[in-house]
């Protein structure tokens, strides 16, 4: 399990050192297995690895190529509906795809085609080489995720459980502080399962009434972002004396339960916590208030009341109190009044309070407000990956008012980056400036590459994108999901997001473009797979720009509710050559389990020649079948939205820290600190980035 865990985040393995001398040829055939997969060792590894015997590295062996053939994709028979993709489709009549596609729909039975000897894949030289990694580093890694000051993906968390579970010293050595309350929940849940939990544990992490909603939500292995509600399990009485007991403690209990009253009620049905009324008696008088409609007074309501008789020097006080709370109102407050200098002189004195994260968003919403355009983007809390975008209406705001606010948030962040350890020469890589602050990672896809929405990344060499998807019918949760048809489209744009063209089912090939689809299967009993391929010189010679990579369950199940369902893409120099899946070939591949019937999970920008990480669910609103076409409005306003974000960099952040504790150099060879996409610290590093990056 930790070498697992450690192969997937860090393209590193923990191996012992042993008293043996593998045989060479053992090592130069494993070697050559995983080329083909796109991996291969570091010298260090093999010097390693060579000191273990026979039965010491075949089982090692066995587990590192499960995992890596699971990281891209490979552990699948990908059987596509025409084998002799791509030339077959463009070759074919437009009579036979559609007498094809017919018998298919009425038979569901794949057509029985000649497969033709293919040539060799042309031999790449993108190897991603495998470190050779220490136990520390491992537990760091743990570490790291603990100390992060943003929520954790589904993944981060499955991961952090089997670090608590499998690294020794993880729960014996919490950080002094867990500074996002989701994550503090999760590691409470899997510490009481285990029964590891420390006897100070909750005197720390666990303060508000809001923190006890999330711990009983995390034990009811539900949302802990609390965006949507849980199914409250039935707890043990040792486990409702706790939560209650933890609500006892809890500061302005009714006001704070307040904000989720329907979920407290639900949750109080559970707790019985009138049982308890003598022991714990401030609990039950707040779920009393609850129950019965009983009117109090609570802080936003005070604020709200201060706003609407315009008495801003009340609400000013007010928001004083909440610092977090006035840094997200300050644009409006600044808005409402005309002593716009006195609002900013109440921030400041409380700044110092807010917390690194919102002091950052703060400041790039101050120094970049003028730069929105006509959308504002929004990433709604949750475990499903939404974007909100709503026209961007904000009224000027003088020069001299963001550039105060956002000084103020500037120097916070500089002066609390200046306690921490001096980093020297620092070099900080120009690409940064396209890799986005990864605020929140809760509702991140498991992906082979892991980072910020709406970042950016080099498309290698290569004259073709090949999208591809796979996906399987079965039973999940002993409920049978029934036929299962997924559909991989690409939706091609013009600069100014013109629709242009689509490749899907409904059209199997563009030869303007110089795009085709591999063929609709349209049930997967023992897994089904689609390919769709792009010639990048096509799309740009006819005006294109952008082609937008779409999923959609044509049956309706939600991605959450199969079996395995995963897709990504492919660089091809010549499509024609090799299999039409090929390992080494695989970019990007994230499994799609979203609570949704449409992903999409990149956008390419073919003139930039860049791929933006998107990974979004979109809601899926179609007359009468849920297709491409059915939801093309969604997905151009979709496109729209993320090509133009203004967001944090990480440029930003990463010259913050050097202005702090360091100086900066235009050359890396002299660094000693150095931020860059393939060295030193890259965006890829999630945990150390949320961990040592946005701390306080």
């Amino acid at each position: 399990m930790k070498n697992q865990i450690y192969l997937r985040r860090k393209n590193k393995l923990i191996v012992k050192a042993g008293q043996h001398e593998l045989p060479v040829s053992y090592l130069a055939a494993a070697l050559r297995n995983m080329e083909s997969l796109g991996y291969t060792f570091s010298l260090e590894l093999i010097e390693r690895i060579r000191t273990l015997s026979e039965a010491e590295f075949f089982p090692l062996y066995s587990e590192v190529v499960r995992v890596l053939k699971d990281m891209v994709g490979a552990s699948r028979r990908f059987k596509p509906f025409y084998p002799n993709f791509p030339r077959q489709v463009m070759e074919a009549s437009d009579g036979e795809l559609y007498l094809q596609a017919i018998i298919h729909y009425l038979t569901w039975q794949l057509p029985v085609h000649e497969v033709k000897k293919r040539l060799p894949l042309l031999k790449e030289s993108r190897l991603k080489v495998i470190q050779l990694g220490t136990d520390e580093e491992l537990l760091q890694i743990g570490m790291n995720m603990l100390r992060a000051n943003s929520s954790l993906s589904a993944q981060d968390k499955e991961d952090l459980k089997g670090l608590i579970h499998g690294c020794k010293g993880i729960a014996e050595a919490l950080p002094p502080e867990i500074p996002h309350k989701e994550n503090a929940a999760v590691v409470a849940s899997v510490l009481l399962r285990a029964d590891k939990m420390p006897p100070d544990f909750f005197a720390k992490y666990c303060k508000t009434s809001t923190d006890v909603l999330r711990l009983a939500t995390a034990l009811s292995d539900g949302d802990v972002s609390l965006a949507a509600p849980a199914k409250f399990r039935k707890f043990r009485r040792a486990e409702r004396r706790l939560l209650l007991r933890l609500l006892e403690a809890s500061p302005n209990l009714a006001e704070d339960m307040q904000r989720y009253k329907n979920r407290w009620i639900r949750l109080g049905e559970i707790l019985h916590p009138f049982e308890y009324k003598d022991r714990y008696p401030r609990a039950a008088e707040a779920f009393d208030i609850l129950r019965n409609n009983r009117r109090i007074e609570t802080f936003n309501s005070q604020v709200e009341l201060a706003i609407l008789a315009c008495d801003i020097k009340e609400a000013t006080r007010l928001l004083m109190q909440r610092p977090g709370e006035f840094a997200r109102r300050l644009d409006h407050m600044l808005r409402l009044t005309e002593a716009g200098d006195q609002v900013l002189r109440s921030f400041e004195q409380i700044a110092t309070s807010v917390s690194t994260p919102v002091l950052l968003q703060v400041m790039n919403h101050f120094d970049k407000r003028e730069r929105y355009g006509e959308w504002r983007t929004f990433f709604p809390k949750g475990e499903v990956a939404k974007v909100q975008a709503i026209p961007n209406m904000l009224p000027q705001l003088a020069d001299e008012q963001r550039a105060r606010a956002a000084g103020i948030c500037r120097e916070v962040l500089i002066q609390r980056f200046s306690a921490l350890p001096a980093l020297g020469k620092v070099y900080i890589d120009p690409q940064l400036h396209e890799q986005l602050v990864p605020f929140s990672q809760r509702s991140a896809s498991k992906a082979l590459r892991t980072i910020a929405r709406g970042s950016r990344l080099p498309i290698p060499e290569g004259s073709t994108i090949r999208f591809f998807t796979w996906w399987k019918e079965g039973i999940v949760n002993d409920v049978p999901t029934g036929r299962v048809d997924i559909d991989l489209s690409a939706v091609l744009y013009d600069e100014k997001w013109t629709y242009m063209e689509h490749v899907s089912y409904t059209n199997l090939r563009s030869e303007k473009y110089r795009a085709c689809h591999s063929g609709d299967v349209v049930q997967a009993p023992n897994g089904a797979c689609e390919f769709i391929d792009v010639d990048i010189e096509s799309v740009l010679r006819y005006g294109g720009r952008y082609v937008v990579m779409s999923l959609n369950s044509f049956t309706s199940q939600p991605y959450c509710d199969l079996p395995e369902c995963f897709a990504g893409w492919m660089i091809r120099s010549q499509p024609e050559s090799g299999e039409v899946f090929e390992p080494l070939t695989v970019q990007d591949k994230a499994d799609i389990a979203a609570r949704s019937t449409i992903c999409l999970p990149v956008i390419l920008d073919l003139a930039e020649r860049k791929v933006i990480w998107t990974d979004i669910a979109l809601r899926s609103h179609p007359r009468f079948v849920n297709n491409v076409e059915a939801n093309g409005g969604g997905i151009e306003w979709m496109g729209r939205a993320l090509t133009t974000l203004v967001k944090p960099t990480l440029h930003e952040l990463f010259t913050l820290h050097a202005q702090a504790r360091g100086t900066i150099t235009d050359r890396m060879e002299e660094a000693d600190t150095v931020f860059s996409m393939e060295e030193g610290i890259t965006p890829f590093d999630m945990e150390v980035i949320l961990a040592d990056f946005l701390a306080g």
